[in-house]
């Protein structure tokens, strides 16, 4: 006949607060306007790299035309600064000195 579990044993369960893990910290992809650099690679990268639609990468290309310097995209850092690395091979490739870099967010400043 099996045997009742002791509940007299003094055996104390303690549940612990669980916490909530903390969400990676993000950056900004920044993309550079050059005198160079041609709209149709800076939409193939935005496209291929970034995956934006056509649309949205037009869209990012002209702000960048226009304004001197726009977002690709916010990531977390390891993906931020492969993706750089990623266009900086494409770039060089194609003898383009498209430029890249990153900042934090606001959140993490």
């Amino acid at each position: 006949m099996p045997r009742e579990p002791d509940s007299g044993t003094g055996t104390v369960v303690k549940e612990r607060a669980r916490q909530k893990p903390k969400k990676p910290p993000l950056y900004r992809v920044l993309m550079h306007n050059d005198d160079y650099t041609t709209r149709d690679f800076v939409v193939y990268v935005l496209e291929t790299v970034f995956h934006h639609d056509e649309a949205s990468a037009v869209r990012i290309m002209l702000h960048v035309h226009h304004n001197g310097v726009g977002v690709a995209g916010v990531f977390t850092r390891e993906v931020a600064e492969t993706k750089i690395h990623i266009v900086e091979q494409l770039a060089a490739r194609e003898e383009f000195p498209l430029l890249l870099t990153m900042e934090p967010t606001e959140d993490e400043e």
